[in-house]
């Protein structure tokens, strides 16, 4: 089980879950500080671009998340949720249980639901409030950008942790080539006596 891929913004602060809301306010205004003078000092290029808009939504996003009691606590409510149900599906894989089918099911929507709400909802709305704004200089071409790169991020998020799950190990099929080959040599037969 692994934790890659549902974004922890207690990280991107660098801050335990057991920060105050100071600690919070402060670490976001320090390394977004950091950020716009490294993007300052940096040749952009299109990649390069992308990738600090998505560090600066990020960083919009957990203060956005974290800087409010309700938002955070059901943030860390969700993560791990999906967290879990990716360990009880991979358990429930590996033991052979009936309940692969339905874990694999609520898996799947608890992540599309995590993703979409934690890497794009809130990451966009986080862009529109007004600290946020004020402190990462954001603005209406900034999201119009974003949530393209937002998008495309969380699509790969998604498919980088669905090839660690258990669907992705296939079975190779059992082939009779001779077999297979009769029957192909009879079918041709039976179609060329018509």
């Amino acid at each position: 089980m692994s934790d890659h891929g549902y974004i922890n913004y207690f990280e991107v602060l660098g801050l335990p879950e057991t920060c105050k809301l100071g600690e919070v306010r402060n670490s976001y205004k320090k390394v977004m500080k950091q950020l716009l003078m490294e993007i300052g000092r940096t040749t952009i290029t299109d990649n390069r671009r992308d990738n600090f808009l998505l560090n600066i939504a990020q960083l919009n996003a957990a203060y956005y998340i974290l800087r409010d009691n309700e938002r955070r606590q059901q943030y860390i409510d969700d993560r791990a949720q999906v967290v879990s149900l990716e360990s009880r599906w991979q358990e429930a894989v590996e033991q052979g249980t009936d309940e692969v089918d339905s874990l694999r099911r609520a898996y799947d929507g608890a992540l599309k639901h995590f993703l979409s709400t934690y890497m794009e909802e809130l990451v966009l709305e986080a862009g529109r409030d007004r600290e946020c704004v004020e402190a990462s200089r954001w603005t209406r071409a900034h999201e119009r950008h974003a949530s393209r790169v937002l998008r495309h991020f969380r699509q790969r998020l998604y498919h980088e942790i669905h090839e660690r799950l258990p669907y992705y190990q296939i079975t190779v099929p059992e082939i009779d080539w001779n077999e297979r080959a009769e029957v192909v040599a009879s079918t041709l037969a039976d179609g060329s006596a018509n």
